[in-house]
């Protein structure tokens, strides 16, 4: 990278994209695409592996992330540029494949996510105002997400800010849930430092943080606004560390509220486990304005996910790396529209065969393999430098994450790495179809 490229100029024939991302936009927006409607669907399932210490394991999860942010504002910083992991993937490794199947297991990971808070979206939350098979809601709901998405960006993210207002309130009203309830005394603190009896307390504080790291993902979409942020060398590691920071500290208060004033039994056994929280509450919140708020979060992170896997889709079919059809724009709507169709015919297919935890944790094990690969490119591009400063990671740091993502990985099923292999093969069958599509063309035209 040049002078140039460091001010944010482009060596082409074309101007760099507009750095108008101002430091707190950018830390709104990483503690917007963190605190998502995981915590709305997981408390309980959380909690059912640790008992009452559900903080520990999301607290766990947060000093696990935090070894891969540093990875991220190493290389951000370094190389300012759009693009995402899978671009600095293809710096370090030079190997086409490889990148590429990267790129497609954050795609995936944004689908399963999706699914997960889909499955979320048609449980107890939903049930407060028409119930119904969960499965066929979550598949209407998923449809209408399609729509959205179809229908334009601009209008998915207007909904996407109102939305991201509303969640952020709903956790909000978590939080003075806790601080009432010790006041007047109408919560039992002592339970949120219980742990499950009959299973090692370190296991099932690491067996949680492998599942609550699901709610804490979603800081490594950033980075694809890199290139529109202000002197990122130095806002964006400041921005990441404090987004993350904050949506941690938001995840510990909610989580201790959680376990101080439901038991963990009631929470275990609920798809809607702030909804127990708010209705035994002292404060009189009526349960349908909370599910009203979790269904809002639900949808948000629903959305995001659909709208980042759908572009992420299109550019690797415009780039050729995926068949072309993948990059057709609809010529009224100017979206996606194949690209955000076969994401969505993904998301049905798993939707139906699995249920949150399934989901969540197939998210995981896609972005923990990511992660090993963002981990290791810090350490190989050590020997490539650039002209201007940025923010250097101790070399410790990628190491640990690399170790603490293996060790995450070993606590996942047999049936969630299934998931999520099926899911790798599908697209290194596209790639495939791709490769011999474009040397075939290639031997007609030659």
């Amino acid at each position: 990278m040049d002078a140039s490229e460091a001010r944010g100029e482009r060596a082409g024939d074309h101007p760099a994209l507009r750095r108008a991302v101002t430091p707190l936009l950018l830390l709104f927006f990483i503690v917007g695409d963190m605190v998502g409607g995981g915590i709305y669907a997981l408390v309980g399932e959380v909690g059912a592996i640790t008992g009452g210490a559900i903080w520990s394991a999301f607290l766990l999860a947060l000093v696990l992330a935090l070894f891969t942010a540093f990875a991220y504002a190493e290389l951000v910083s370094k190389y300012p540029r759009a693009g995402g992991a899978a671009s600095y993937v293809h710096r370090a490794f030079k190997t086409p494949f490889f990148t590429f199947m990267v790129a497609f297991a954050v795609v995936m990971s944004g689908v399963t996510s999706a699914s997960a808070l889909s499955i979320a979206f048609g449980g107890d939350y939903l049930a407060e105002f028409i119930a119904g098979p969960t499965v066929i809601i979550a598949l209407v709901f998923i449809l209408v997400v399609g729509f959205v998405n179809f229908y334009g960006i601009r209008e998915s993210v207007t909904l996407n800010a109102i939305f991201t207002c509303i969640e952020l309130g709903g956790l909000l009203l978590i939080v003075l849930i806790g601080v009432v309830a010790l006041v007047s005394g109408s919560g039992e603190p002592s339970r949120a430092f219980e742990f499950r009896e009959g299973v090692s307390v370190p296991l099932a504080v690491l067996s949680g943080a492998a599942l609550s790291f699901y709610a804490l993902i979603g800081f490594e979409d950033s980075v694809n606004v890199a290139e529109e942020v202000q002197d990122p060398q130095r806002s964006f590691p400041r921005a990441l560390f404090g987004g993350i920071l904050l949506a941690g500290i938001i995840y510990l208060l909610v989580t201790f509220t959680a376990a101080m004033v439901v038991p963990v039994e009631r929470l275990a056994a609920s798809s809607g486990p702030l909804l127990e929280v708010v209705e035994a509450s002292p404060l009189g919140v009526p349960t349908w304005l909370f599910a009203l708020i979790a269904l809002f979060a639900l949808s948000n992170g629903a959305l995001i996910n659909m709208i980042m896997a759908s572009r992420l889709i299109y550019g690797m079919g415009d780039q050729g790396v995926m068949p072309s059809v993948f990059a057709r724009v609809h010529p009224l709507r100017r979206t996606p529209w194949v690209s955000i169709a076969f994401t969505t015919l993904i998301a049905v297919g798993l939707i139906s065969t699995g249920d949150i935890e399934d989901l969540a944790s197939t998210t995981v094990v896609l972005l923990l393999l990511v992660f090993v690969v963002v981990n290791a490119t810090v350490l190989v591009l050590r020997r490539d430098r650039v002209e201007h400063e940025h923010f250097r990671a101790p070399s410790v740091f990628p190491v640990l994450g690399i170790l603490v993502c293996v060790g995450l990985l070993t606590q996942q099923e047999a049936d969630i790495w299934l998931r999520a292999l099926v899911l790798l093969v599908v697209g290194a069958v596209l790639y495939g179809v791709n490769y011999l599509a474009t040397r075939y063309l290639d031997r007609r035209g030659a």
